[in-house]
């Protein structure tokens, strides 16, 4: 049987690997020599105040909370919770077409509504209340009605 050949580069790559095998033997024996924290030691725990603490909590202060009684975001204080819908006057309307525009008062954007829109008759200069659609090309004013 042939013998097995060991090169240079063979040879060097097992030197290396016993010189990092041995640095990471000597840093482990160093840590326990010296007494460095443990991973137990550098836990810690948050109370129920926010505050950290080294000491775990205590299973009987335990508090089940409802999934229903966790509000996410600020609290609404209104009473009527109804929205309001918007509104803005007529500063376009073509009835021969059958469209018009409504200038939202909030928003101060131009609002294009189609005559099918719009419950009773609208002129230009009209005050009017609507609810925000999409349409084919962007918003669009649906439910219009006269104040």
């Amino acid at each position: 049987m042939a013998k097995s050949k060991q090169t240079f580069s063979k040879k060097e790559k097992e030197a290396k690997r016993l010189k990092k095998r041995k640095e990471k033997d000597e840093k482990r024996e160093e840590r326990k020599t010296t007494g460095k924290r443990s991973f137990e030691d550098m836990i810690a725990y948050v109370d129920e105040f926010g505050q950290l603490s080294s000491a775990p909590p205590d299973p009987k202060d335990r508090v089940e909370l409802k999934l229903e009684d966790i509000q996410l975001g600020a609290r609404i204080e209104r009473e009527d919770l109804e929205p309001e819908l918007p509104s803005g006057r007529v500063t376009y309307f073509n009835d021969e077409k059958g469209y018009g525009f409504i200038k939202n008062q909030r928003t101060k954007e131009s609002i294009f509504f189609h005559s099918q829109q719009v419950t009773g008759t609208v002129a230009v200069g009209d005050m009017v209340t609507f609810q925000m659609s999409m349409g084919n090309r962007g918003p669009a004013a649906s439910g219009v009605v006269k104040i």
